[in-house]
């Protein structure tokens, strides 16, 4: 997989969640450490923030990465993975996809998206359908921008993050009607 140690365990979440979080890639401050998906971190802090506000924990969600491991610089800063490494990762993500089982997707930035295309091709983007229902192969899939504080800061405030999330029920409400 790579020569560092993948975020990938128990502490991801629970197998039979009805919603699959996935992100960018763990954080040197974060889940490079603590070994928990979006945790030890302020983006950690902030996505449990945003889960609180639509009634959701932690324990009822299942949490993973496009990309298992930390990819950082010679400094050990991260960095944004390479089109590699995400297609490197693309089996782990489909196969955590399947087992999992979901019935809504939801994204957590701009590479979480892009790397639901090695899986089945599509052309959503975070401008255009951020806090909005897709349907992609074959589930509900919600776009949300990364809970970085840098994102929080220059592309989507809290409020608007707190919007996008609500889309999250929503969605769980539209695929409890289809089953």
């Amino acid at each position: 997989m790579c020569d560092r140690r993948p975020v990938l365990g128990p502490s991801n979440g629970d197998l039979r969640a009805r919603v699959l979080f996935i992100g960018e890639a763990p954080g040197r401050r974060g889940a490079d450490r603590t070994r928990i998906p979006f945790s030890g971190d302020q983006s950690g802090r902030n996505f449990a923030r945003f889960l609180a506000s639509i009634g959701l924990t932690r324990e009822r969600v299942f949490v993973t990465n496009a990309v298992l491991c930390n990819p950082h610089k010679p400094s050990g800063a991260n960095r944004r993975p390479s089109a590699q490494e995400i297609a490197n990762c693309a089996v782990f993500l489909r196969q955590q996809i399947e087992i999992v089982d979901p019935a809504v997707v939801a994204t957590l930035g701009q590479v979480a998206l892009a790397a639901l295309r090695t899986i089945e091709y599509h052309e959503f983007s975070l401008r255009t359908h951020a806090g909005r229902i897709c349907h992609w192969n074959g589930r509900l899939l919600v776009p949300l921008y990364h809970p970085s504080p840098q994102v929080l800061i220059s592309h989507r405030t809290e409020r608007e993050q707190r919007r996008d999330y609500k889309a999250i029920k929503r969605a769980l409400r539209l695929a409890n009607e289809t089953d």
